[in-house]
């Protein structure tokens, strides 16, 4: 077992090292600390995300900032409808040697890298957003039989246009589900939008700089993992995630009015790590209740659905999920 003092000062190093990261990521990202702070929270859980949003509001840019200041080796993939696999993953070519031998030989795709974008990865077809499925989960391609490891750390961060948009499909739920959080990017306020303007449209724009490696983040991602977690927040995390779930008899009536589906054992999991990783960038040595509920829409919102007649009025699931945090919260308080 680690000693409990050098782990606090590996905590108290790492919070310092972030906080350099922030302030550079916030040079070119100007009032979107919420996005900034959740996009470093799926990093150092050593997740993907799923940054939702209208087009312009600057998420290609922030995966763009993240792969500098984090050290990583960065490539972009443009989803179209007609992307194909081969296009993501790689394939085998057919080479003829001096000799006139011929053999075949695996040339890697764009998904080689420590972090993937995969922008507007909702307009590509299902089969090609199912190529990302292994390579997500298992950080491994398979191509001709063959498996190919992906490089460490390795990370996707895609972006996606709200589904009313013509061109777009569905993402799978079994896709969605690998995703460790799901970040809403909104408009700016009018003084954000004014920053970015006079800081965008000059002769000179800012410039982010490089804070960690891939050896750094790897060592943050199993720091992460060390963190002291209490019982209480154990609990909190559980009776969170089967009050979501309509079928369980933790579930509040809410829940079993207006929710589908809720989430599975994933969800617990990642609020498990988004937790402790929240805690490490607000410079806390353990996560605590605030934690697990600023976690609840992040980790859950991708997760869960609603019903049809819950759809048809008006319902909106973030505000399902607020309400079941709030009556979870309350629970507790009156045992």
């Amino acid at each position: 077992m680690a000693d409990p003092e050098n782990l606090v000062n590996d905590i108290e190093t790492l919070g310092a090292k972030l906080a350099l990261a922030r302030t550079s990521i916030g040079k070119k990202i100007i009032g979107q600390t919420d996005v900034v702070d959740l996009s470093l929270t799926a990093l150092l859980s050593g997740g993907h995300a799923l940054l939702m949003g209208l087009p312009g509001l600057g998420k290609t840019l922030l995966v763009d900032t993240l792969s500098t200041v984090m050290g990583l080796s960065a490539n972009r993939v443009q989803f179209t409808p007609d992307l194909m696999p081969a296009d993501i993953v790689g394939s085998e070519v057919l080479e003829t040697a001096d000799d006139g031998t011929r053999s075949f030989r695996y040339i890697e795709g764009p998904i080689f890298a420590q972090l993937l974008m995969a922008d507007e990865i909702n307009r590509a077809s299902p089969r090609t957003q199912s190529a990302l499925l292994q390579a997500m989960q298992e950080r491994s391609v398979t191509v001709a039989g063959t498996d190919h490891a992906l490089p460490e750390p390795f990370h996707v961060l895609a972006t996606q246009n709200p589904i009313e948009q013509e061109g777009t499909y569905p993402l799978p739920e079994a896709q969605l589900d690998r995703f460790l959080i799901q970040i809403n990017v909104a408009y700016p306020d009018r003084e954000t939008e004014r920053a970015i303007l006079m800081a965008t449209t000059g002769s000179q724009e800012a410039e982010a700089t490089t804070i960690f490696t891939p050896e750094e983040l790897n060592a943050a991602q199993t720091l992460v993992r060390r963190m002291p977690v209490g019982d209480t927040v154990v609990e909190q995390i559980l009776d969170l995630v089967r009050a979501c779930r309509p079928d369980e008899a933790e579930a509040t009536d809410l829940v079993r009015q207006t929710v589908a589906w809720g989430p599975g054992p994933r969800a617990a999991q990642a609020l498990m790590l988004t937790v402790r990783a929240r805690a490490l960038l607000n410079g806390n040595l353990a996560p605590s209740l605030d934690d697990v509920a600023a976690m609840a829409q992040p980790v859950l919102s991708h997760r869960m659905a609603l019903s049809f007649a819950a759809r048809a009025e008006g319902r909106v699931l973030t505000d399902v999920i607020d309400e079941v945090t709030q009556t979870i919260t309350r629970r507790k308080a009156a045992a």
